[in-house]
């Protein structure tokens, strides 16, 4: 009878902790292993941005070429120190990106870390808008189309998905423009706001440069609704751009979950289709989006270079065009290595949050 005599009760619990030494040494692991690799991928995007921006020659004579005589082109580029070895200019760069300076702007002479933070926030606002409009339509639409499987609205909505990630952001945005702007004159087709309204946000103490958030600050009610009003057409123009990839995702996981044994048992006790799939099914199938959502992030940002000069919204894609236009190297350098440094760190962020709610992520 000894032989088969039960272990003590704390002798039977003492794996617990064991188990959780382990998951949290793995995810500690696994989150410096990913924050680790943020800066190897930084240094190869600076590099390759820095030598693909020299290809064409220096920055001066590639801004200013043609319209200064060539002693004054000489004198500027000895002055920036563009005669000098490429290899030193790129590791002086990399120790000024270190501090925070990412020089000046050869077009306009101005600093382009104030560049950066003056029309970075608008980049933001716009990004954050086209997110809330990707989760409002892609996520629902994806529950229905799996709810309806294989039924009409099922490849109605398939097909939108399919149209909504393929239509040009400039041809969705005129088009809204259009409708919305032209012939319904139901919202602005231009700006972020008014100009007044402008004004005012940017008289404010310490404004944010994110208008809705500054007139919500000020108690400015009617800037705030004059503020969403511009934000409507390209919130949507690049919001169901990245809601048609929702949509499929949401969809086919949904249908992967659905099809669960602990799913089947709850509709073999009677449950509804409908509590299963807003109830069951629905949050184990978000955890993909979270970790695609980082991804689409890079999505966001190269829309937004687009939506911005459709609807003349002054952010960084709005400024990027412009820069490139006038060849100003220096200026497009710094916002594209900005950009590449957002989609690291947010990549990384969503990482974190997917392996805090799925453990299988981090081993």
């Amino acid at each position: 009878m000894t032989a088969f005599t039960e272990a003590p009760p704390e002798a039977a619990g003492a794996p617990e902790p064991v188990a959780k030494t382990k998951g949290g040494g793995g995810l500690l692991t696994y989150l410096v292993i990913r924050f680790l690799l943020i800066i190897p991928t930084i240094l190869i995007l600076v590099t390759m941005v820095f030598f693909l921006m020299r290809i064409t020659g220096d920055p001066i004579t590639a801004a200013l070429g043609g319209r200064l005589p060539a002693d004054q082109l000489q004198i500027r580029i000895h002055e920036a120190g563009y005669d000098r070895p490429i290899l030193i200019q790129y590791f002086e760069y990399l120790g000024q990106l270190v501090t925070g300076n990412f020089g000046r702007t050869i077009s306009d002479n101005r600093a382009v870390t104030d560049m950066l933070t003056t029309f970075g926030s608008a980049t933001l606002e716009l990004a954050v808008n086209a997110v809330v409009v990707a989760l409002i339509v892609g996520i629902p639409l994806g529950m229905v189309a799996a709810h309806r499987r294989d039924k009409s609205s099922d490849a109605v909505l398939r097909v939108l998905a399919i149209l909504f990630y393929a239509t040009p952001v400039f041809f969705a945005g005129l088009l809204l423009k259009l409708v919305f702007g032209v012939w319904l004159a139901w919202t602005p087709i231009a700006g972020r706001a008014t100009t007044t309204t402008e004004l005012a946000l940017t008289q404010l103490s310490a404004p944010t440069g994110i208008y809705w958030l500054d007139a919500l600050r000020s108690g400015n009610m009617a800037a705030f609704w004059d503020v969403e009003q511009h934000a409507v057409l390209p919130a949507i123009a690049l919001g169901l751009l990245t809601a048609g990839v929702f949509l499929r995702l949401v969809r086919t996981n949904l249908i992967g979950t659905l099809g669960k044994d602990y799913v089947e048992a709850g509709r073999s006790r009677g449950v509804s289709e409908f509590r299963l799939v807003t109830k069951h099914a629905y949050k184990p199938a978000l955890i993909p989006i979270i970790t695609v959502m980082g991804l689409q992030i890079a999505l966001l940002l190269g829309g937004a270079v687009l939506t911005e000069t459709t609807f003349e919204w002054k952010g960084l894609g709005f400024q990027l065009a412009q820069y490139l236009t006038a060849r100003d190297f220096v200026a497009v350098q710094g916002i594209v290595v900005l950009l590449a440094v957002i989609v690291a760190i947010t990549n990384f962020i969503v990482d974190v949050i997917a392996a805090l709610i799925d453990p299988r992520v981090r081993y």
